[in-house]
């Protein structure tokens, strides 16, 4: 059994107030070509189908496009909803769908399975749409649910999966250990953070959410990351279409097929005068200037050269004295929100919380993240 695996398309992202639909034509079209050449019996679409939940007429027709190509080769296609996605929407008309069309619908409590045959036999294909907590408590209200991993483990427990076969699970979540990326939405603490223990029962798990290439735990699970760099933080990623030959339990190849952009993201670092110098280029660049005092209408000359210049900084005597001399809290992105209330707390108080305040605080932040 041959499958593709993708995820975080982000269909009509905007980046630095830069519209991306045309570069993931580009990129979708690019695809749609290494899927003729690998001929796979299955492509999984592992959520964040869209950037956001209310997507523009011109994104939902570039993914309509994209699905027609794919439906004309007669491909099993699967897609599930990510964390930006409507799952109402992704999953509208879904039961209308004939043969190898699968979209798995908001997540209702239900077993949402796909069964293919190849030479080797039968291969079970799950899907499961992003999930709260508090979503999977109203479907399971006897159950002890307190947190993602006891979320995920418990929709899981309720499907019934026959460890004697192969399994496979579409899913999207962000799975403790996994690196994240400036582009994606952070919880509030690492909250929706879930164990890896829980996909146990899968052979491969397809995950989608994070967007950088990666394994977590083990080789078979899996992020294939975005197809597009859509931060800086990602400029040096090498994206890519993961390609799996799912043969047996123990026989399982993951290859990774690189794609190439219409346009590139990259950092450009020097002087003034270093940069003005350098060859044109339509890539979406960063850059970082060297001179000691801002340059009158460098954002406009540099334009000249780089039509797609997304930010201009410096990186001077000045400015990383002043990010020396920066009060409160350092590195904010890599703290969860009790430890960053906890730091401001003790700022404001010069006192640290007690155990009453902050169990107090926990739940607050579990309450305000289910509900967000």
């Amino acid at each position: 059994m041959k499958f593709i695996h993708l995820s975080d398309l982000h269909i009509g992202k905007r980046v630095n107030e830069f519209s991306m639909l045309d570069d993931q034509r580009y990129i979708l079209a690019q695809i749609l070509e290494t899927i003729k050449l690998e001929k796979p019996d299955a492509v999984l679409i592992a959520g964040d189908i869209y950037d956001i939940p209310q997507p523009s007429v011109e994104a939902m027709n570039l993914l309509d496009s994209f699905l027609d190509e794919l439906f004309s080769l007669g491909i099993h296609t699967m897609i599930i909803s990510g964390n930006h996605d409507s799952a109402e929407r992704i999953s509208f008309g879904s039961k209308r769908m004939v043969n190898h069309m699968h979209i798995c619908p908001a997540y209702d409590g239900k077993t949402h399975k796909v069964m293919l045959t190849d030479k080797n036999g039968e291969v079970d294909f799950y899907m499961l749409p992003f999930v709260k907590p508090v979503t999977v408590r109203s479907m399971f209200p006897d159950e002890d649910i307190l947190d993602y991993t006891s979320a995920v483990r418990s929709a899981i427990s309720h499907m019934n999966v026959d460890t004697s076969r192969r399994n496979v699970l579409i899913a999207h979540q962000f799975v403790t250990g996994a690196t994240r990326c400036d582009s994606e939405e952070i919880s509030l603490g690492g909250q929706d953070n879930i164990d890896a223990s829980v996909f146990s029962p899968f052979d491969y798990v397809a995950l989608g959410h994070i967007h950088g290439p990666q394994k977590v735990e083990r080789e078979t699970i899996r992020y294939c990351g975005t197809p597009l760099k859509y931060s800086f933080s990602e400029r040096n990623h090498i994206k890519s279409v993961t390609v799996v030959q799912f043969d047996s339990k123990d026989n399982i190849q993951i290859e990774a097929k690189k794609l190439k952009p219409l346009r590139d993201m990259r950092e450009i670092r020097g002087s003034y005068a270093e940069v003005i110098s350098s060859t044109k280029s339509e890539d979406y660049i960063r850059v970082i200037l060297s001179d000691e005092t801002p340059i009158p209408d460098a954002l406009s000359e540099l334009r000249k050269i780089f039509p797609n210049i997304m930010r201009l900084e410096y990186d001077n005597s000045r400015t990383r004295l002043t990010d020396s001399g920066t009060q409160g809290i350092q590195n904010p992105k890599q703290l969860n929100p009790l430890e960053i209330f906890s730091t401001f707390y003790k700022e404001r108080t010069q006192t640290e919380m007690d155990k009453k305040q902050t169990d107090f605080i926990k739940t607050l932040i579990q309450e305000i993240w289910e509900e967000s």
